[in-house]
This record gives structure tokens, sequence and C-alpha cells, in this order.
């Protein structure tokens, strides 16, 4: 079994703030700089497994670097280096308090709205006669609201958001445009790999200069949702499910054991095998999207290795 990462606690130079995400620890520095360390925690319907799962850390690390370094050219980005396979390290911003959520596919969140019988989402109208799993004429935009830690996301119109004042009308106009750059961008990668981008969220921050910027990690299969292009039309005229890449496979088997993050659910027990089974899918998943070999990095001594790179990256 490898050695997985669960959590860090590190002291490093100059570190001001030290913050534990659901699956990520965020240090900042005192020189508007932040550290994010993937660990290899798995978090799913909101709560976070008791076990680790092998390399995962480091595939979504890898993944959104290489997206964002896709992306560079059409939209500014806060990543500045990758000093090891599980850190990112970049400028701080000032996060805006909604998540841009693009959707091209009636799925998900969306097709439980649409087929509850709602045909607005997030004030964009949806149209009649559409099916699980079908395309939308062009790509929609369907914010949230970023929720505090334990709470929920909630849907959100452009309109509220400007009239509640949580973004600026100048700087939506931006996120907009943004946001929808970054998926066409996401679409054309995806089908160079024989797949569809389904749908994505996007989280924005302003720089200490003010320049609005993507953070956070995008095009990963624990931010967006991705089908096999490949047998897409047949299985929709079918009406069969669509073949998925993203971290559904781990709701599904939780499911199956009568798990779904309520109260009084006991988490199921993830044997040796499961967690192996769920690694593997994971550097599927890598592959498929970057199309490229996944290296396994060195685990023996996996929290030393991350603090040594860390640090020396910081005293160059």
């Amino acid at each position: 079994m490898s050695s997985t990462l669960l959590s860090t606690q590190f002291n490093l130079p100059g570190q001001v703030d030290y913050y534990k995400g659901k699956v990520r620890e965020v240090y900042t520095l005192a020189d508007h700089n932040i550290v994010i360390v993937a660990t290899d925690r798995l978090s799913a319907f909101d709560v976070v497994l008791p076990q680790g799962i092998p390399y995962k850390g480091q595939i979504l690390n890898e993944i959104a670097s290489e997206m964002l370094k896709a992306t560079e050219d059409i939209v500014p980005n806060w990543l500045e280096a990758v000093p090891d396979p599980n850190v990112s390290i970049g400028v701080k911003c000032d996060t805006f308090k909604v998540e841009m959520v693009v959707r091209n596919y009636l799925v998900g969140h969306a097709a439980r709205e649409y087929t509850a019988g709602n045909r607005k989402l997030c004030g964009v109208k949806l149209k009649e006669g559409l099916k699980v799993n079908d395309k939308f004429d062009s790509p929609i935009l369907t914010p949230t609201t970023k929720a505090e830690q334990g709470d929920h996301d909630q849907d959100i119109s452009k309109e509220e958001i400007l009239a509640q004042g949580i973004v600026s009308s100048s700087d939506y106009i931006v996120l907009e445009d943004y946001a929808l750059k970054l998926f066409e961008r996401g679409s054309q990668l995806a089908d160079q790999r024989g797949l569809l981008l389904v749908d994505t969220k996007y989280e924005f921050g302003k720089t200490p200069t003010g320049k609005i910027v993507v953070i956070d990690e995008i095009h990963t299969p624990d931010s967006s949702r991705y089908f096999y292009k490949e047998g897409y039309n047949e299985r929709q005229v079918k009406g069969e499910k669509q073949k998925q890449l993203s971290k559904e496979f781990v709701r599904e088997w939780l499911m199956e054991n009568g798990f779904q993050g309520k109260e009084g659910q006991k988490i199921p027990e993830l044997t040796p095998q499961v967690v192996n089974s769920i690694s593997e899918r994971y550097i599927e998943l890598y592959e498929k999207i970057t199309g490229k070999t996944f290296r396994k990095a060195k685990v023996e001594d996996i929290e030393a290795r991350i603090l040594a790179n860390i640090k020396t990256h910081l005293s160059q």
C-alpha cells in the first residue's frame, strides 16, 4: 500500500496563516503568496472519507496546473510555481463570493431541477422537451454563492448578484467573459482526448494589484464532469446512461453502500481493494484528461519530500 498524505502541519518561512479545506491545505505567506498542498483526502457529499487515496493529491494538482498553463494565454491565473507534485504556489487573491458554473448538458443539479418542472435555472430559461444528458444549444452560466464551510452552495442569478452587490457589474462582465472563454478552451482540450466537457465550475479572485484572475483548480475530475465522446449520440437515442469521467463513481459506490452524507448514516468501510480501485480510477482520469502517462511520485516519506521542495523553492 502506498503511503498517503492525509494532512500537513508545516511551519513555513514567512507563514502568516493556515487554512485546512476538505482536501487541500493553504499556507499564506507574508509576501502575498499562498502555498496550496493537495492531500490524498477524498470528500463526497460534503464529508471527508476516513482513508486517503494514493496519488489523488498529485493527480489533481498536476491536472490543475496543466490546465492553468493551457489556458493562461486567454485568461490570467493565480499560479506561479509547482515545486512538488502535490504543491502549487501562487498569488493570494481576494476571492469573489460566487462560483461561475458553466453547463453544456442537462446533467446533475440542472437535470434534477428540470425533471422537477423548473424551466429556469439561475435566471437562465431552459427550453421544453429536453432529456437528461441532452446538450444545450450553447453553454449556460449558472452561478452559485460560495457557502461558508459546512453549508451548501446556493443557486443565484446574475440579476440577484448585481442587486445584492456581491460583485460589481464591471467585474461581473469580466467573470462571465473569462468563464465562457475557459469553458470553450476546456471543451477543445477535452475534444482532443475523445471527451466532452459537460459542466465545470470556476472561481475567481483579485490580485493585490486589482487584476482579476482564475484561482483554485480548473477542469479536474473533482470540479468538472466529462462524457466519453464515442457513443454519446447512440446512448442518447437509446436513453442509456452516458459513460462519465468524474468522481461520480465514488458517490455511486457510497450510495450503493447506503451512504449519502445524511445524519445517522455510517460511512461504509473502504477496504484496501476499494481504496486501490479508486486510486486506479483517478490515474485513468489523469491519463485520459491530459493524454500523458501518469508518473507516480516517491511516497516513502511524502511529508518530508513536500516540505523540502517548498523550502527549496521559497529560498530561491
